[in-house]
């Protein structure tokens, strides 16, 4: 007997799925044909509009507008990583006057939201006398933020692990530091990548805050761009190109993590937690009542699983 989380369809609802995906499909076509109608109407489609992106000295200026975007973004990146695994580690210390600094730090970070802490280091400093670039505004804003948030994502992960995990390292001889390293981090790592991926995607998104600060980035240059009258002030038509660029660069950084996701998946090392808990065995005493049966000797396996698997 086949069991199933829906009713079968029966012939009337089958023909009014149809005809409501027939409307729909309708529906989003009249929409984008609306759209493009008024596009055209306004002549968003003309040749003056879409002139300026047929300079070399106009793309000379998105690729270096790129380059700044890239140069806050991989530095944000990498900080907001390192930044986030300390801020878990230390709220999972098992020392109060450690561990309660640290949530309250995260906490402060991750209320703040980007573009205030930004504003805040870039025209709040320079009235104690303290004068910050506009590159080190939006690196150190994205870096707060997100690796805050980065860092309840690790804790989350790191806890939602067995325990057996913990256990099972503390058995074979390792330290609360060799446990932390070996065994805990890499599965959480593996476990909460989609989620650090998606965090890394919204700090390069953020970057294009920092034209508020007169960060020369990508939404910066767009902006000189659509105010330029000899071209009809092409707004769209800059949205368009340097959004689309955007895109790819997401697109980009999603297929690098699904190739660091399929190489970790093939790494022993990453798909057990840890070599030490793959193949290790913990000695046993020839006293313990749990470990005989039928007066033979087991061993223990450590495992992946909550409790250590055990055979003859």
């Amino acid at each position: 007997m086949t069991s199933v989380l829906y009713d079968v369809p029966g012939p009337k609802a089958i023909v009014r799925n149809r005809i409501i995906a027939v409307l729909t499909v309708l529906l989003v076509g009249a929409v984008l044909g609306f759209i493009l109608y008024r596009f055209a109407l306004s002549g968003q489609f003309s040749a003056q509009k879409w002139g300026i992106f047929t300079y070399s000295a106009i793309w000379a200026q998105i690729f270096q507008a790129l380059g700044k975007t890239l140069a806050a973004f991989g530095l944000a990146a990498v900080g907001s990583i390192v930044l986030g695994f300390v801020l878990a580690i230390g709220r999972l210390s098992d020392h109060r006057w450690v561990r309660i600094p640290f949530m309250a730090t995260t906490e402060i970070f991750r209320a703040v939201p980007v573009l205030v802490m930004m504003m805040l280091l870039y025209y709040g400093l320079p009235s104690v006398g303290v004068k910050m670039e506009p590159y080190w505004a939006v690196v150190i804003a994205l870096v707060v933020y997100n690796g805050s948030v980065l860092a309840e994502a690790l804790r989350a992960g790191i806890e939602s692990l067995p325990r057996g995990q913990k256990e099972a390292g503390y058995a074979i001889g390792l330290r609360k530091s060799g446990v932390m390293r070996l065994i805990l981090l890499p599965q959480a790592v593996r476990a909460m990548l989609p989620v650090i991926v998606a965090q890394l995607v919204v700090t390069m998104k953020d970057t294009a805050l920092g034209f508020i600060i007169t960060y020369p980035e990508l939404l910066y240059l767009a902006k000189q761009l659509s105010s330029n009258v000899q071209f009809g002030r092409p707004l769209l038509q800059s949205a368009f190109v340097i959004g689309g660029i955007y895109i790819i660069m997401c697109l980009i950084l999603s297929g690098i993590a699904k190739w660091l996701e399929v190489r970790m998946s093939k790494n022993p090392r990453a798909r057990g937690g840890a070599a030490a808990a793959d193949t290790s065995t913990v000695p046993i005493q020839p006293g313990d009542p749990r470990l005989h049966t039928e007066g033979t000797m087991t061993e223990v396996i450590v495992t992946q699983g909550d409790e250590p698997r055990s055979r003859r």
